[in-house]
């Protein structure tokens, strides 16, 4: 689109969303492509309320003469999603600078104003700027905007041993007029900021990772018992305890389904494990394919370090396996306390391999012991966390806004209203 970035429609189907007068510009620290996120979650559901333009992150200014972007990875599933969500790409001549500051909120409030453009185009009259990280506020000084709200879905020092607060975030958080947290241990840190914030945390697709799919075609030829890990590859996780498990484990069938990611010093280990022969690392699958994996899994494994950073994470993968249905061992990190009664915790080797084994037992996978598993993630499917997140914001941008939610909640899911 000339003069105005690059902006991409996602998908077809349901034209318009329910309050097509609502715009949301969601800042947003990815491109489109790639594994899915918290956000692609709610982002792609909170479309069908109102129109919202996910805004990709400006390339820094370094790369600005080499050009070109990489291109837009759509998703096998991109039909499903309707057309009020579109992607703004900031163009060339926009980058990200670091400073001066001047230079660097000038070009913030630039990209902000053509990404709320798009909006204007298709009708909004009422702005929605979502942050999902504390350096995009510079988009705030723009005033385009009649609402904001600020996304926390981790701690961003990526810190393994605690760090005092940034102050750049506490003054976002104290200046939005709406905050969404998903941990509880960040509703600890950085919930009282916000008299207007909300706990809402990591959710599931319930019908995607509930209903049986057939086994794929990549996990057949894998002998069993299977202890698996869906999800990103990354440092955070316990690779050392993880190379120890199948080390000792012969017998056990160790299965990774997910693309590795920012490994730094851990990489080693992983190249390690690689070279078992009990141990196989299947890649990225897209969203679609990967909610049939954990089904196929004989134990689904939350194998995270336990410090100062895990203590804040709410694991993606913890509902969309509770839906799957299967046992699950993980560390005993703050989040996951609150399922001890549905999955089993371990911290040393030992424990470990006493809690796979145990969980390898007829009994783990019993119809009471699934359904149990079930109960807890289908309270919290995707599609119930988003209406709680369009109605509260609704509800901060007017009285009126909120009964007009109210009433439309009320009629298209009357079991959400009653609760």
């Amino acid at each position: 689109m000339a003069g105005n970035g690059r902006s991409i429609s996602v998908g077809m189907g349901v034209p318009h969303p329910f309050f097509p007068d609502i715009g949301v510009v969601a800042f947003v620290p990815e491109e489109w492509g790639g594994p899915w996120l918290s956000r692609h979650q709610v982002l792609t559901r909170l479309s069908k309320y109102f129109h919202v333009v996910w805004a990709e992150p400006a390339r820094r200014w370094r790369p600005f003469v080499a050009g070109g972007r990489k291109p837009v990875i759509q998703s096998s599933s991109t039909a499903q999603f309707p057309e009020s969500l579109v992607l703004y790409q900031p163009e060339r001549w926009l980058p990200w600078f670091g400073r001066p500051a001047w230079l660097a909120s000038w070009t913030a409030v630039e990209r902000a104003r053509r990404a709320t453009a798009l909006l204007r185009r298709r009708g909004c009259k009422t702005i929605i700027f979502y942050l999902w990280r504390p350096y995009f506020d510079r988009a705030l000084e723009s005033g385009l905007y009649d609402l904001s709200c600020y996304h926390i879905v981790d701690e961003y020092s990526f810190s393994p041993t605690e760090r005092p607060l940034e102050e750049r975030e506490v003054q976002v958080i104290k200046r939005v007029d709406q905050v969404f947290i998903h941990s509880p241990a960040l509703m600890e840190r950085k919930g009282h900021f916000n008299p207007h914030t909300l706990f809402v945390p990591n959710g599931v697709n319930y019908k995607a990772f509930a209903t049986h799919h057939d086994e794929p075609d990549d996990l057949r030829g894998i002998p069993r018992p299977r202890i698996g890990y869906i999800g990103v590859i990354k440092a955070q996780l316990d690779l050392r305890l993880l190379l120890g498990l199948a080390t000792c484990h012969k017998e056990w069938s160790f299965v990774f389904v997910g693309p590795p990611n920012s490994l730094g010093m851990e990489a080693p280990v992983v190249d390690e494990l690689s070279r078992l022969s009990n141990v196989h690392f299947l890649g990225h699958k897209p969203i679609d394919i990967a909610c049939a994996y954990p089904q196929h899994m004989d134990v689904c494994m939350l194998p995270y370090k336990d410090n100062d950073y895990t203590k804040y994470i709410y694991p993606l993968k913890l509902h969309e396996y509770l839906a799957g249905g299967k046992p699950i061992v993980g560390t005993s990190i703050r989040s996951l306390r609150d399922f001890s009664h549905v999955i089993t915790l371990a911290r040393t080797r030992e424990e470990w391999s006493r809690a796979l084994a145990e969980s390898l037992a007829p009994d783990a996978v019993s119809i009471e012991q699934i359904e149990k598993r079930r109960s807890i993630a289908r309270q919290v499917d995707w599609d119930t966390l988003v209406r709680k997140i369009a109605g509260a914001l609704c509800n901060r941008i007017s009285p009126l806004y909120g009964e007009r939610f109210a009433a439309f909640d009320s009629e298209t899911c009357p079991d959400y209203a009653a609760n």
